[in-house]
């Protein structure tokens, strides 16, 4: 498969796991956040395919080894896994897992600076910010 094809697969994955969810307020299909994601991370095939896919084992019934399954790389899996935060995880904690991988620290800057256009509540905007600067690599000077 190529990677525009996994790209592709990734998409069809998202939108079908997350048919019939909306984003806040109820109106807007909660794929087009997803979307969103993929669309800031560049030219990038993996973090598209993870950009795509990064809310589905938190948000539906697919697992990691359903994306295995149905054909998406184990290393974008293991990227989504580590995007996923589970119950009961520390949000301080889940953000040191995020910064071990390159790939999931990508997307997840590209989850939140799409979070931070969509209405965030001031809360929101402060747990953004922190989580940025934490997870943006330092400037050169």
């Amino acid at each position: 498969m190529t990677s525009n094809e996994i790209v592709r697969l990734a998409e069809r994955v998202a939108t079908e796991a997350h048919l019939g969810q909306f984003r806040r307020g109820g109106s807007v299909p909660y794929i087009e956040h997803p979307r969103a994601v993929a669309n800031r991370v560049g030219d990038d095939p993996d973090a598209m395919v993870v950009a795509w896919l990064h809310d589905v084992i938190e948000d539906t019934g697919e697992t990691a080894e359903s994306l295995l399954e149905k054909g998406i790389p184990r290393h974008c899996v293991e990227a989504v896994t580590l995007l996923t935060k589970g119950t009961g995880t520390d949000y301080d904690t889940y953000l040191e897992r995020v910064a071990c991988s390159p790939l999931a620290t990508k997307v997840k800057i590209a989850d939140m600076l799409s979070n931070l256009s969509d209405q965030p509540t001031p809360s929101q905007i402060r747990k953004y910010a922190k989580a940025l600067l934490r997870l943006s690599p330092p400037e050169q000077e």
